[in-house]
């Protein structure tokens, strides 16, 4: 049986759990760690982005032969070993007292996240039939945000404290769920290496199609910071809306992620309803980003009112583009490299990272309703060119079985 949050009880359920433990540290990590750096550390605020930035380039740059590892080496025992690395990255924040030892263990910390995620997917994929990924995939987000919900409130907490022994037990916290949950991984069965051949040095970039693909899915991903940065300016900038409608609107898009991913994914079964999906989500986020324009100029609460239903619009966009995505990147990854593939398409999370805050700053703080048109417009132009490219993606694997008019919509 399963619910919003559980998947089926087995390995499923087991990966389901992984993630709830580390997404919970991850949580309260997130909503203390700037404050961390610059208060408890003494770092500049320039200096606590600027050596991310630098951390995320790596990490993105790790992903792949990292995921190459877990195919050739098994996925189970990578994820595992890399959820320990990543508990000690973190804990090494504990004993950071400069910007070059930032620097360090920042990178570290990137690298075995993003290895983390791709030998995850790879195990994934090892462990759960083909047509039980996309809705496996729609649990673990739900999980995720439950567990972010639950560790944001602990961090709140050490937040409320100010105090730096309530910084280091965050960071002690999310340090023991990594531990926590490379022990759960243990507990799933062993996926054996798959025998690959040498793919080259560039390796899946070598493989156009899923490049123009993975780079599509970085331009969708680009509204990542909108909630924790693009409409908190918006609103304090361009509306009068009151402030505390900030945390409602991520309460919201927590909660709807919640309770109705597993049911947005379920539809997405191939590569035909991935595409529409993704296409679909580009005219709501478009039709979201319109809404958010009309927020300018208003009285507050008729502001606060078409915020809310600009939300509501944008966090369908954000699901519905989700489980076209991951049915995308599994379904056109090779059977043998699915871990070097996934390291890769994980790196569409980077560049929204790195360059979403700039991208969205630019455009909705200085632009206004002009730049809300732009991000909607750039999100469907990507959203619809995923079916092409999906459908060049299958035309060049000849083992493919399903057919190209099958992805046409």
């Amino acid at each position: 049986m399963s619910t919003p949050l559980l998947p089926p009880a087995g390995p499923q359920r087991v990966l389901a759990s992984a993630q709830l433990a580390n997404s919970i540290g991850d949580g309260a990590y997130y909503v203390t760690s700037a404050l961390y750096f610059t208060h408890v550390v003494g770092l500049a605020p320039a200096r606590v982005g600027l050596g991310l930035t630098v951390a995320w380039a790596v990490g993105s740059l790790a992903g792949v032969p990292l995921g190459r590892l877990a195919d050739r080496r098994g996925p189970r025992g990578t994820a595992v070993l890399l959820a320990l690395v990543t508990a000690l990255t973190v804990a090494s924040f504990l004993v950071v007292r400069g910007f070059v030892p930032f620097v360090v263990a920042a990178c570290a910390y990137a690298t075995a996240q993003s290895g983390l995620a791709a030998a995850r997917q790879a195990l994934l994929a090892g462990l759960v039939s083909a047509g039980d990924r996309t809705g496996l995939l729609a649990h673990l987000q739900a999980t995720l945000n439950a567990g972010l919900a639950v560790g944001a409130g602990l961090g709140g907490l050490a937040l409320n404290a100010g105090t730096r022994e309530a910084y280091l037990a965050v960071f002690a916290l999310d340090a023991v769920s990594f531990v926590v949950c490379a022990g759960v991984l243990v507990r799933l069965p062993a996926v054996k290496p798959v025998a690959v051949r040498a793919p080259g040095s560039l390796g899946v970039l070598r493989d156009r199609p899923y490049v123009l693909i993975t780079f599509l899915n970085s331009v969708l991903l680009l509204r990542m910071p909108l909630l924790s940065l693009g409409l908190p300016l918006w609103i304090a900038e361009r509306t009068d809306a009151p402030a505390w409608l900030v945390s409602a609107l991520f309460v919201l898009n927590t909660v709807a992620v919640m309770a109705f991913q597993v049911r947005m994914a379920r539809g997405v079964t191939g590569l035909a309803s991935a595409t529409r999906a993704v296409r679909r989500s580009g005219w709501v986020m478009l039709a979201a980003c319109a809404v958010f324009a009309l927020s300018a100029g208003v009285s507050p609460w008729v502001a606060a009112g078409v915020l809310v239903a600009g939300a509501v619009l944008q966090v369908f966009a954000e699901m519905g583009q989700s489980a076209g995505s991951w049915q995308l990147s599994f379904e056109l990854a090779p059977a043998d490299r699915v871990g070097e593939y996934q390291g890769f398409f994980g790196t569409g999370v980077t560049v929204a990272r790195t360059l979403g805050p700039l991208v969205l700053t630019s455009l909705l703080v200085e632009w206004g309703t002009p730049g809300w048109l732009a991000l909607g417009a750039v999100t469907l132009g990507a959203s619809c060119a995923m079916g092409p490219a999906a459908r060049w993606a299958a035309g060049t694997r000849g083992r493919r079985t399903v057919k190209r008019s099958a992805l046409v919509a």
